[in-house]
């Protein structure tokens, strides 16, 4: 809950999200890791262990995908705003007791599912404002079951209502859980290939629907809730 206090004070505090993750993970890696051995290409993504940091850092494969495709898009993403695979790798390093870089399959699966968290910015369509990493960490409660997913985007909902804006921003959070109960399940795909698939092609087959409620919200208003130092 401290985390969390901080993590409301500035948004950009990612060392917090980690903090709370760490704390709220209980089974769900676990879980996570079961379920993807049991799809079809899991085993080989687990034997291969590709960690999506490096890959995802490595510019010139980056470079390499074609304008309208997945990885285009996450380039453009990152890029806009300097972020990088290895800056999320660094925020999660610094919390005191993760096992997160462990040599063990069941770490590779949580770095794993921390490395896609701007793929799935991309995915989804939400950008980086406050309603927006509330709603990719909303869709991401059923995708992975984890406790802290659902503490961090109730509390981020609570706020942006407590914040009285008249614009639909804990409704949009609602609406972000639900699109992540409804799609495909994203931490079983194979995402070396995934980036080379046309974006809107990607959304459709993984039943991932326009955020029509946060798309509502104007983008001035979307740092708005109550608590936040904007």
């Amino acid at each position: 809950m401290r985390a969390f206090g901080k993590l409301v004070a500035d948004k950009e505090d990612t060392r917090q999200v980690f903090e709370i993750m760490n704390a709220l993970a209980g089974r769900s890696i676990e879980w996570g890791y079961q379920r993807l051995m049991d799809t079809p290409q899991g085993g080989i993504q687990a034997y291969e262990q590709v960690e999506l940091s490096d890959r995802l850092q490595d510019r010139q494969w980056l470079a390499g995908f074609a304008e309208g495709t997945v990885g285009a898009a996450y380039r453009t993403f990152i890029d806009s705003r300097n972020l990088s695979a290895y800056g999320l790798a660094e925020e999660s390093a610094k919390v005191a007791d993760t096992e997160i870089e462990a040599a063990h399959p069941r770490a590779w699966y949580a770095r794993r599912i921390r490395d896609v968290h701007d793929i799935w910015h991309v995915l989804t369509g939400y950008q980086t404002d406050a309603l927006g990493e509330a709603c990719v960490v909303a869709f991401s409660l059923p995708q992975t079951r984890s406790t802290g997913f659902g503490l961090i985007a109730a509390g981020a909902a609570v706020q942006f209502m407590r914040a009285r804006t008249g614009h639909p921003c804990g409704r949009a959070v609602l609406q972000a859980w639900r699109n992540g109960r409804r799609a495909a399940w994203l931490p079983g795909e194979d995402y070396v290939a995934l980036m080379a698939e046309p974006l809107e092609a990607a959304r459709a087959r993984l039943r991932i629907p326009r955020p029509t409620l946060y798309e509502r919200v104007p983008a001035g208003m979307r740092n708005a809730y109550a608590g936040s130092q904007a």
